[in-house]
């Protein structure tokens, strides 16, 4: 308990993966994926609660070996492909209440997000409570400003946005897109909006090097370089 205040971690697990088969319990630079993100949310200290949302009975497995709960597997409804993340989450609030079991804030992490750090949730969770906001969000910026981009029509490149084509980089205002890693909500707040927060999220911004999308089997050897990369920088601290 922090500041007065329960805080429970959900790490969405689902088991259907399509495009990289298994890949919550792939092992990624030598454990599990999944085990990334439940040794984060352990790690940070903040939370009362840390658990694992999963239909799969290896994710659960895996996932009480490395220190989460699993209280619950989740329904049909919310482990098929229509399924969104709100969803999910709703329906973990929901169970919890069931149990006599409420919270006041609340980290969800996704289960194949190597890069989330113990640090990255503390300073995130914080934010959300001194700020007093309705969420918090991780962003990394555009690495090429996509004011800039190009199109092809009839076979040629034109610009896209041709009233910035003059424009220098650095004079472009920065953008900005989801890490997809992990989001943190005002329990009360996100229940009321269903995650559709009226008065957005707060941002922390993170280095490029600590973000990676893993679609496939380039992303994952890019993943696993840039991690690499992240633990190099951590131990010369």
């Amino acid at each position: 308990m922090i500041q007065g205040k329960k805080a429970l971690a959900v790490i969405t697990a689902r088991g259907g993966s399509k495009r990289i088969p298994r890949k919550n319990v792939r092992e990624f630079a030598g454990k599990p994926m999944l085990c990334y993100s439940i040794e984060a949310a352990l790690a940070s200290g903040f939370f009362d609660e840390v658990m694992v949302s999963t239909e799969d009975e290896e994710i659960a497995r895996i996932a009480v070996e490395t220190g989460a709960s699993v209280p619950f597997l989740r329904s049909e409804k919310t482990a098929n492909d229509f399924a969104t993340t709100d969803d999910v989450l709703m329906e973990v609030l929901e169970e919890y209440e069931k149990r006599g079991k409420e919270f006041d804030v609340m980290a969800c992490i996704y289960p194949t997000a190597p890069f989330v750090t113990a640090q990255k949730l503390k300073s995130a969770m914080e934010l959300l409570i001194r700020e007093q906001g309705s969420g918090v969000m991780p962003v990394v910026a555009y690495s090429f400003p996509p004011q800039r981009s190009m199109v092809i029509r009839e076979g040629k490149l034109l610009y896209r946005f041709p009233e910035y084509a003059a424009c220098r980089s650095q004079d472009l205002e920065p953008l900005y897109h989801d890490c997809g890693q992990f989001y943190c909500y005002d329990v009360k707040k996100y229940r009321a909006c269903r995650g559709d927060l009226p008065d957005g999220y707060l941002p922390i911004e993170v280095s490029e090097l600590e973000v990676q999308d893993i679609d496939n089997e380039s992303d994952w050897a890019l993943a696993e370089i840039k991690y690499e990369m992240m633990k190099k920088k951590e131990s010369r601290r």
